[in-house]
């Protein structure tokens, strides 16, 4: 998420190297180089090869929710796997316990889609 909050920094300015963004924001590079294949397949991120090359934003951080930002990265963010699966499970529709864990996965799902990249952003450069 840190990552995505630097390059949302930069939008519209010069792509922003690996390097750049883990000194910035102390993250591994190494942990870096195995989220951006997730970033760039989900469609947020771009690279630019060559000098002064490095990645960027490939649509507008008001347009990024932070929901979509971690489903890229993490997966399905349910607490559990029948709440997003329900067939896994012989239980399901006899599992007072799956409603819970459903109501807390809804709640999580709309507060970061509440969450826009570009809030993230401003938040970072106010703390500054």
């Amino acid at each position: 998420m840190r990552a995505m909050v630097e390059l949302a920094l930069s939008y519209g300015d010069d792509p922003v190297s690996l390097g750049e963004i883990a000194e910035r924001q102390d993250i591994s590079l190494k942990y870096l180089e195995q989220i951006v294949p997730h970033l760039k397949t989900a469609g947020f991120i771009r690279s630019v090869r060559g000098a002064g090359g490095g990645y960027s934003l490939r649509k507008d951080p008001e347009e990024i929710t932070s929901l979509e930002i971690l489903q890229a990265i993490e997966g399905p963010l349910a607490p559990v796997d029948c709440v997003d699966s329900p067939n896994i499970c012989g239980r399901s529709d006899l599992c007072a316990t799956r409603e819970l864990w459903a109501g807390m996965a809804d709640s999580i799902r709309d507060y970061l889609e509440s969450r826009t990249l570009n809030q993230l952003a401003r938040k970072q450069e106010k703390v500054r």
